[in-house]
């Protein structure tokens, strides 16, 4: 018998149910002819989004020079406005030299933590958080310690929580701010917490900023950047992709600060996989000097009256109406994270859930434990589809829940 070829044992511990097993069965049913609503990815192109025709024209424009590689750390011109945008932020000593442009923040999050975890490092990562943090400590070789954000204190960090669990082998913390998937936006004390923290136990802070232009009803986004000054070494994590509306274009950055000195041979080998990488895709990197010096048209979708906002409003209202869910108002990203009474809805395993209710009512959206949350009891629900959409899709979600308390 010929021998099986398995998957890596560095896989065992990863995973990315965003687009996982449910996507697979989504698929399936649509291959039989079922229209499905897929409220699962934060990808605006399919609702209806489109890029600002400033970016586009500029790709267009620069695609004839584009045909080679680039600097493995991006072209000059990408560099130096993402230096320029912090440096308008408060952070002036921030130089071209500091930014290293990516495939997106995601290739980016994989790459530093390949260059900065060794076997059995502890990373401190939010929960509920992006899989793609847990996955890549995992994918690395490091453990991800999961720390808690508080839903009843508006899903802020719980700043005790990660303080108790920081041991000797612990190497960096992660935050995700704005929050993908509970669409919270921290306070200046509680991103001082954070370095307060970082500062205390010589840790490396990882803030994942990607959402850190939509914001509603007044929320301030605070770069950690701004507060770690120059003996906290951290790393800033941002792009195009969300608030330009650029998915496809893979266009992400990173940005060190900090006491670079003491991270002299961390920096060579982030060095090292962007050369190994080649580069980043070259015509996309063309519009990001575009995108971050020109009219900023996401300020009219953040507003009342624009369409993220009034989505995400939506959605959250209509979510707090169902009986037995409730749902934090969210201060920014573009996603609910409802929770469900377990003394109302006594479910067990929430990734049957959430295939149930995709076979019920061809609504496809992503289990909370699929974001390292603890309990099976929430749902990440994306807010992109247009007001008209998302009242119809709660509609049948709240026509499903009423079958369970039935």
């Amino acid at each position: 018998m010929a021998r099986q070829i398995r998957q890596s044992q560095r896989l065992r511990n990863v995973r990315y149910d965003v687009r996982g097993p449910i996507l697979v069965e989504a698929e399936r049913l649509e291959a039989q002819g079922h229209r499905i609503l897929k409220l699962n990815i934060g990808n605006p192109a399919p609702f209806g989004f489109d890029a600002p025709s400033a970016i586009l024209h500029n790709v267009v424009e620069n695609i004839s020079t584009a045909q080679g590689y680039s600097d493995a750390r991006g072209i000059m011109s990408a560099r130096t406005a993402v230096a320029q945008y912090y440096q308008t932020r408060g952070l002036k000593s921030v130089d071209v030299g500091d930014i290293l442009i990516g495939n997106g923040v995601s290739e980016l999050i994989t790459m530093v933590l390949q260059a900065f975890v060794d076997v059995g490092n502890e990373i401190l990562v939010p929960a509920p958080d992006y899989p793609l943090w847990t996955g890549a400590v995992s994918l690395a070789g490091g453990i991800p310690v999961h720390y808690r954000c508080d839903e009843s204190n508006g899903w802020n960090p719980d700043l005790a929580d990660i303080e108790s669990k920081i041991t000797p082998d612990t190497h960096a913390l992660v935050l995700i701010n704005p929050n993908n998937p509970t669409g919270a936006v921290y306070s200046e004390d509680i991103v001082r917490g954070f370095v307060d923290i970082a500062r205390r136990h010589d840790l490396v802070l990882m803030s994942d900023e990607i959402y850190e232009k939509i914001l509603f009803d007044g929320a301030v986004h605070h770069h950690t950047a701004t507060f770690a000054g120059d003996d906290v070494l951290c790393l800033t994590f941002s792009g195009l992709s969300k608030a330009y509306r650029v998915c496809g274009y893979r266009s992400g950055w990173v940005a060190v600060t900090g006491p670079q000195h003491i991270a002299k041979d961390f920096l060579e080998g982030l060095q090292l996989l962007a050369n190994m990488r080649m580069c980043a895709n070259v015509p996309a990197q063309h519009a990001i000097q575009t995108a971050l010096g020109g009219y900023q048209s996401i300020d009219e979708l953040i507003v009342p009256g624009g369409r993220f906002y009034e989505q995400s409003m939506t959605a959250w209202r209509l979510l707090n109406e169902i009986p037995g869910v409730s749902c934090v108002k969210p201060q920014g990203a573009l996603y609910c994270f409802p929770r469900l009474d377990p003394e109302v809805y006594p479910i067990v395993d929430d990734q049957q859930f959430v295939i149930d209710l995709l076979h019920a009512e061809k609504i496809l959206v992503t289990h909370g434990t699929g974001f390292n949350w603890f309990d099976p009891d929430h749902f990440r629900l994306v807010t992109l589809p247009d007001v008209a959409t998302l009242t119809e899709a709660i509609g049948r979600i709240s026509r499903y829940l009423a079958q369970i308390r039935a």
